[in-house]
């Protein structure tokens, strides 16, 4: 038997996640035919647009690789120097800044997919452009707030990298009891 490639198994678990995410939305919720956007919701506008990436950072964060954002929200009780904070806050900053263009654009492009859908003048090819153009951006987003978590782990010591997976652990524990925890 031959060796599945990591970039192959990756490829398919990504084609996996996206088969299980459009089966779920199968279930149409009226309210959808009044959407702007109609594959989007206003949250998800929102995210977008504020260059969010729900669960984006999940592969680098659960793993021991923490984030810009819940570095800096935790910089006191992880011991972060000035330095260390101003080089973390440096990361989110153009973080933020590109996920929020390409936030921008996503959104964009899903405006239009949605307007040939709307016109019906949709075909194959203006599709095939929308939606490989959408898949790409989708994956530069996932990939600069992945880029963020590499980036400020290199910054940390192996303690304060510890020390925020305890503290994000704990946080998951204390929101599932109902109690309040740290933001990520």
């Amino acid at each position: 038997m031959s060796r599945v490639r990591p970039a192959v198994l990756l490829h398919l678990l990504a084609l996996v996640s996206l088969a299980l995410r459009a089966q779920a939305q199968m279930a149409t919720n009226p309210a959808q035919f009044d959407r702007p956007i109609k594959a989007l919701s206003d949250a998800e506008i929102l995210s977008y647009l504020n260059g969010e990436g729900p669960g984006y950072g999940d592969a680098a964060e659960l793993n021991r690789y923490p984030g810009p954002r819940q570095v800096l929200d935790v910089a006191s009780q992880i011991g972060l120097t000035e330095p260390q904070k101003q080089r973390v806050q440096r990361i989110y900053d153009a973080m933020h800044e590109a996920t929020m263009d390409l936030g921008r654009k996503i959104v964009s492009h899903e405006a239009v997919l949605d307007s040939l859908f709307s016109s019906r003048i949709v075909d194959s090819a203006g599709l095939y452009t929308q939606v490989t153009e959408i898949a790409r951006l989708q994956g530069a987003l996932r990939a600069a707030h992945l880029q963020a978590h590499l980036a400020v782990t290199k910054i940390l010591s192996p303690d304060q990298i510890l020390a925020c997976d305890r503290l994000r652990r704990n946080s998951a524990v204390s929101n599932e009891s109902g109690q309040t925890g740290a933001k990520h």
